[in-house]
């Protein structure tokens, strides 16, 4: 995991560093969330003490994308998923070293306390890490559905693909979070325990299933394809994502003022239309 986050987190600055001077070589002033920096760090052991944007403290992770792309059918076309088990009011990263002391070495099979703590919350930070990125998945297609101008687009399905990528990474990473040899880790602090979804293996829980599963698509009447889903704008556009991230849990801690900056600019996105 340490080198995907790493990875990871280089895609995402590059996003972020690409589309800031983009914005202004079109003679577009950036939107600039900095003056919302004000939640605190983790007081773990090498965290950097700064303010951040968001939270990963205390998260309730959506896993309806679980079960969904194991599924035949689509959000879009009406069908409502459940996530194979709940994560809920739990920690993505270390919070202090009471919580999780450096020194602790996990072994396989996990055995102890700190041990069980610690992976407790590195296999939430993957799931987290999964759900986010099939949110971007989702996000970047709906867009590029509205862009007008041909660079715009080229963006959208470029920086989206990398989105795929990291979610294909992601699910596979969540994945072995639920199978053996880790399979039913506890988390001593909140309770949570990581099911063995191969136990027993179904098509909604199959650990090793990570590929899109054909599904309806456009039409029920058209045979199953194996897409992204969902692509419209009301599940997958930037409200509906704004929304996710507020029931994330990754918000919490910001003023109204922030969530009111963030739905006006996805409401902004979402009202473009394009066109055809």
């Amino acid at each position: 995991m340490p080198q995907y986050i790493t990875d990871n987190t280089d895609d995402e600055l590059s996003h972020t560093a690409f589309l800031q001077a983009f914005l202004r070589s079109r003679g577009e002033e950036p939107v600039n969330l900095e003056p919302f920096r004000n939640l605190r760090s983790s007081k773990a052991t090498g965290a950097r003490q700064i303010k951040r944007l968001t939270n990963l403290m205390d998260l309730n992770v959506d896993l309806s994308w679980y079960t969904r792309y194991r599924s035949g059918k689509n959000p879009d076309l009406g069908t409502v998923f459940k996530g194979p088990f709940v994560i809920k009011n739990q920690p993505a990263i270390p919070l202090d070293d009471t919580d999780t002391p450096p020194t602790t070495n996990p072994t396989v099979p996990i055995a102890g306390r700190d041990a069980n703590r610690i992976q407790a919350i590195a296999n939430t930070a993957g799931f987290h890490f999964a759900f986010i990125e099939q949110g971007g998945a989702s996000l970047y297609p709906t867009l590029a559905f509205k862009a007008t101008d041909p660079t715009v687009l080229r963006i959208l399905v470029s920086i989206g693909g990398v989105e795929i990528d990291h979610f294909g990474l992601w699910h596979d990473k969540g994945a072995n979070a639920v199978s053996q040899p880790l399979a039913g880790v506890l988390d001593p602090v909140t309770g949570l325990s990581f099911p063995d979804l191969n136990h027993p293996a179904t098509e909604l829980t199959q650990t090793n299933k990570i590929l899109p599963e054909p599904c309806n698509f456009i039409s029920k009447n058209l045979p199953r394809c194996s897409v992204i889903r969902p692509t419209s704008t009301q599940l997958a556009g930037a409200v509906a994502t704004v929304k996710a991230f507020v029931d994330d849990g990754l918000f919490t801690g910001q003023p109204a003022a922030f969530l009111q900056l963030s739905m006006e600019l996805a409401v902004a996105a979402d009202s473009v239309q394009r066109k055809f």
